[in-house]
């Protein structure tokens, strides 16, 4: 049975605008809690990861759903959502404008699409994955419906990489290019594939802060490594990913993997 992607892309880019206006009035003004693994989560967190997760399963009701706030647990089904309903928790808490709404769809544990709506700012990026599915999908990245690719440039003092606060720890220095750090993964890793940063640094992220992205990222050109060794994709049916982090490596192309890696050690 062949698949709707502009359904599938419509319906993502009404929800999260839908769901992100709502999380504006509480921007800045929430309160955070410390969880478990050390990352905070608001009220607001809850009340959206419920509101897509109900939103999809009314939609796609044949689909399994896998959330940050919900269940971590990947289902035995052969479509899959991967939900993160605020990333850069963090950053909204604080009235910083770098948080966004994340939404992967898996096929197989692979994921084949994705979108990250970031409300303060108004950018929403999207991007379609095949990898090795064997699915007609559609081909590309882009932002706010523009098409979008990794930059061809060699790094200099005058390109950047950005770092996640718990990467930055890794630079040896002299590094090749200017350091930046955003305090949302998804914003981290999409400024690769806009062509922003020649590389982008994730020490612990989990499945819900890089399955929409993975698709976006591989779209637009880049190279992903897993800097444990191994792929976390394609999800195993019935694991908990909640204690799984991810650390990754995204680079503009393949030519500069080594270069970076040269320049990273991680801990």
């Amino acid at each position: 049975m062949s698949t709707n992607w502009n359904h599938i892309t419509h319906f993502s880019q009404t929800l999260t605008q839908r769901v992100g206006k709502k999380l504006i009035d509480d921007f800045g003004a929430a309160t955070p809690e410390e969880k478990n693994d050390g990352s905070l989560v608001t009220k607001s967190d809850v009340w959206a990861d419920n509101a897509l997760g109900d939103a999809i399963a009314k939609e796609f009701p044949e689909h399994g759903i896998l959330t940050e706030e919900g269940s971590q647990t990947f289902p035995d089904r052969e479509w899959c959502w991967v939900i993160d309903p605020i990333d850069g928790t963090t950053n909204f808490a604080r009235g910083i404008p770098v948080w966004g709404i994340s939404l992967g769809l898996l096929y197989r544990g692979t994921p084949v699409f994705g979108l990250v709506h970031f409300p303060p700012i108004q950018q929403t990026f999207h991007g379609f994955w095949n990898g090795e599915t064997g699915l007609e999908v559609p081909s590309g990245a882009y932002f706010n419906g523009e098409p979008i690719r990794v930059s061809p440039d060699e790094p200099s003092d005058n390109h950047l990489f950005s770092f996640c606060s718990r990467s930055v720890s890794w630079v040896k220095h002299p590094f090749p290019c200017k350091i930046r750090m955003v305090g949302a993964a998804t914003y981290n890793l999409l400024t690769v594939a806009s062509g922003i940063c020649l590389g982008a640094a994730e020490a612990t992220p989990k499945v819900w802060d890089i399955a929409a992205v993975y698709a976006i990222v591989r779209a637009a050109g880049a190279a992903w490594v897993f800097l444990d060794g191994e792929s976390v994709f394609p999800l195993v049916e019935h694991q908990d990913y909640l204690k799984r982090p991810v650390p990754s490596l995204v680079v503009s192309r393949e030519a500069l993997v080594e270069v970076f890696r040269r320049q990273i050690s991680p801990e």
